[in-house]
């Protein structure tokens, strides 16, 4: 009886130190990361996943300078941005018509796909400026138009404030079928 007993134990330890030994680096990987930055990208058939931030830096990026002018014709937030492409981070062969951006105020703003995918236009997710990475970067994620020259104006951007396109403090991002 008292070698089964310890035979018994013996299993049992063994097999709790098995558990901790496949389980622990899991449960390390996710208080490790469980602070980190994340955006929400929402698919057509409202299937939401998590994109965070250490997933971004694995992607392909863009690092251009970039600037803005805003509805007074002021140039706003010169600097270096870096980031994810919005098609990439969307993913390939999505049929969409536009998205809508959300920021954490509850501001959004509808985009189209033509200016999504447009290659003289690249808009980004920005996740550093001038060498400030989010959540050091208060502003947060944020949608970066970023042209070979890096000047957004109001006239070549055909709209009245190519800085409204430059959302701040990004959570979401929804695909819509329509515009």
């Amino acid at each position: 009886m008292a070698v089964e007993t310890r035979l018994r134990r013996w299993y049992l330890v063994a097999f709790i130190a098995l558990i901790v030994a496949v389980v622990a680096p899991f449960i390390v990987r996710l208080a490790m990361h469980a602070d980190e930055p994340i955006v929400e990208i929402v698919s057509l058939d409202g299937i939401t996943r998590k994109v965070a931030l250490s997933k971004m830096k694995r992607m392909p990026i863009l690092t251009r300078e970039g600037t803005y002018q805003n509805q007074f014709d002021n140039w706003r937030d010169q600097g270096t941005y870096t980031g994810v492409r919005l098609i990439d981070l969307i993913g390939p062969a999505v049929d969409y018509r536009s998205i809508r951006v959300v920021a954490a105020d509850g501001y959004e703003l509808s985009i189209e796909r033509e200016r999504v995918e447009d290659p003289d236009y690249p808009m980004i997710l920005a996740y550093v400026f001038d060498g400030l990475e989010v959540p050091a970067w208060e502003t947060g994620f944020r949608i970066v138009v970023l042209p070979e020259d890096g000047n957004v104006s109001n006239n070549e951007y055909n709209t009245v404030s190519a800085g409204s396109f430059w959302v701040k403090n990004v959570v979401r991002i929804i695909l819509q079928r329509e515009s």
